[in-house]
């Protein structure tokens, strides 16, 4: 289905990439682009005859130090960006529910650009543009809890940047937001993910402190004139204000509001809640919310999540007939790995082979990763972020098992 790659691909000793604040999602500045000022390449041939390619853009022998993206087939070409500053191809093959495998990118057209853009195209003859999702400063599709279906994390970045007049990158994080296509609507399916939003909102509650939050609440709520006090007290009233917006945005956007002014009720100085609580709702309603079509709801108590077939992407069972259902046709192919250094204590084992017992789900992103012998933790962290072309089975993406091999050098 796809050119030929060998299986133990070797990863590059870049560092540590970010752990996930929740299941799938960290900020962009976090994030490793395929395609950057320049640097970094990736062509892949599709079964239908399109060949996706992201690459430098050249002038002579040299990078220009910007990124172009294409898809090609016999006959025609579709330029998705002539001249961006980062270029990340996010999934290849998978489906998203729109009528036929897309690919989808992340594209930052230049690099003093916060936000960026996630394209989504059809790989049919002839190649087309099926929607633009802007707003967020990420995306991440993946098939988050193996029920067959994909989903795209991203954030409202667009919407809290400048809110109470405080930039983007005040914030620890920007509000998530879980999206999905359903017949080819695009709806906010974050509140069947509250059990992540709890995880966030636990973190931000335990980082309170009591003394701290007292003196916010006896405040004017803007912290308009901190000027006459101490700065390490100024900053902590601005950081425990922020921590109080984030645990209302985790309420608000899972799909919680009541809870979400409930609590900002309990920790809000009285004076100026209702005066926060529409900002909220302003910057709320103005955001990605404004760009859904629906809004799923929280499933009830009685939902059965359903899980859907990991396929084996081993090679063993081929001449067996009876295993031939539950292998995978294609195997997933590498996209973008990334892996910690080795202490220097290690560098003697830059040949050691490690391998790696993945699960790959139909997006291409890793869903589990356990070591088939010694454990590396910071290997294993740095599965999260890493990206595959899923595996295939009769023509669809599919989750997959298989074992890879990794070494740091050769």
């Amino acid at each position: 289905m796809f050119r030929s790659l060998h299986r133990r691909v070797i990863v590059s000793m870049l560092l540590l990439m970010c752990l996930y604040s929740l299941t799938t999602v960290c900020r962009a500045e976090d994030h490793e682009m395929l395609c950057s000022y320049g640097f970094g390449s990736f062509s892949s041939k599709f079964n239908t005859g399109i060949i996706l390619s992201v690459e430098p853009v050249r002038k002579q022998e040299f990078s220009a130090r910007v990124c172009s993206a294409s898809l090609d087939w016999k006959g025609g070409k579709l330029s998705v960006t002539p001249t961006a500053s980062e270029v990340d191809l996010d999934v290849l093959g998978a489906d998203f529910g729109l009528g036929s495998p897309i690919a989808a990118l992340q594209i930052r057209e230049n690099g003093a650009d916060k936000l960026v853009k996630y394209e989504i195209y059809s790989l049919q003859k002839p190649v087309q543009k099926l929607y633009t999702l802007t707003g967020g400063d990420y995306f991440s599709a993946a098939d988050t809890d193996l029920d067959g279906r994909v989903e795209i994390w991203t954030d409202d970045a667009g919407a809290i940047d400048g809110f109470e007049n405080l930039s983007l990158s005040t914030f620890d994080a920007a509000p998530t937001m879980v999206l999905r296509f359903e017949q080819h609507h695009l709806l906010d399916v974050s509140a069947e993910f509250q059990p992540e939003y709890d995880k966030q909102i636990a973190t931000l509650k335990a980082s309170l402190d009591a003394s701290v939050l007292s003196q916010f609440k006896n405040s004017d709520g803007k912290l308009s004139d901190r000027s006459s006090l101490p700065l390490d007290q100024a900053h902590a009233l601005m950081n425990t204000k922020i921590k109080v917006l984030e645990i209302a945005w985790a309420y608000l956007y899972s799909g919680r509001e009541q809870e979400a002014w409930d609590t900002l009720a309990s920790m809000w100085p009285a004076a100026d809640l209702e005066r926060i609580q529409s900002a909220i709702r302003k910057a709320h309603a103005g955001g990605m919310q404004s760009k859904v079509d629906g809004v799923s709801p929280h499933p009830s108590g009685l939902h059965v999540r359903r899980h859907a077939a990991i396929f084996d992407a081993e090679l063993q069972y081929k001449k067996d007939d009876h295993m031939k259902q539950f292998q995978a046709d294609v195997i997933p192919q590498a996209i973008l790995l990334r892996r910690p250094p080795l202490p220097v204590t290690a560098q003697a084992s830059l040949n050691a082979e490690i391998v790696l017992n993945l699960v790959i789900d139909a997006a291409g992103k890793v869903r589990s990763a356990k070591p088939d012998g010694p454990s590396d933790k910071a290997l294993i962290a740095s599965t999260v972020d890493w990206k595959f072309i899923p595996a295939f089975k009769n023509g669809r993406a599919v989750a997959s098992s298989m074992r890879y091999g990794v070494t740091p050098n050769r």
